[in-house]
């Protein structure tokens, strides 16, 4: 699945233009790696979003085509937040 969708179906950010916007300008960090919005994600891949002040750090656990509000936050596992 790419990046960009993925974060949408996650809810990590809302909307898919916005997660777009955010890898175009470097904010977005996949297994150590500067990521573009078309990066394939996979299954206990690291990913890193910084927005602003705000750093989050998770391992994605389950990739879906889309999902429910009450299962997004089960698509990934928080491994740092501040």
């Amino acid at each position: 699945m790419r990046l960009d969708k993925y974060l949408k179906v996650s809810r990590i950010i809302k909307r898919r233009p916005l997660a777009k916007k955010i890898c175009e300008a470097g904010g977005i960090i996949v297994n150590g790696r500067v990521a573009k919005a078309s990066t394939e994600i996979k299954v206990n891949d690291i990913i890193e979003v910084k927005l602003g002040t705000k750093n989050l750090k998770v391992q994605v656990t389950n990739v879906l085509p889309f999902s429910r509000s009450e299962e997004a936050a089960s698509l990934y596992k928080v491994l740092k937040e501040n």
